[in-house]
């Protein structure tokens, strides 16, 4: 069985699974700026790589941001959220003062909700199409 380039694998399993995430600021303020957001790329980059898992796009405005997730079976999306917004919190908070005043104030960086869709593959028309399809052993 050929397997095709973007299917990733593990020792007992063959997967392509991505996720979509979004994430928004607190009470959706506007608090990002370019350089906040390229810092925010690297930082969540990093986090992704602690996980096994790979960010494959990134882009956001003033307010919230969108990644594209590439990760394996073994990682619970949930913790991948928690890590990723709480380490870019931590991190942008530290390295830039515009952001640690704003929290200060006891306005947080994140809202404490998110995102997440699972993306690609066949539309699920066609996955349950497929699998109503599928021939029941005759005995």
């Amino acid at each position: 069985m050929a397997i095709d380039s973007e299917f990733r694998t593990g020792r007992h399993v063959v997967f392509l699974m991505h996720a979509h995430l979004v994430f928004v600021t607190k009470y959706r303020h506007p608090v990002f700026t370019d350089a906040h957001l390229t810092r925010m790329e690297e930082i969540m980059r990093e986090v992704c790589g602690d996980f096994e898992t790979e960010l494959e796009e990134f882009n956001g405005e003033a307010n919230h941001v969108h990644l594209l997730v590439s990760f394996p079976p073994k990682v619970a999306v949930s913790k991948l959220v928690n890590s990723l917004k709480g380490v870019s919190s931590r991190l942008l908070r530290k390295e830039y003062e515009d952001l640690r005043f704003a929290y200060w104030r006891g306005v947080r960086l994140w809202s404490g909700s998110y995102f997440a869709g699972s993306v690609g593959g066949a539309p699920i028309s066609v996955v349950r199409q497929y699998i109503e399809r599928q021939a029941h052993p005759t005995v």
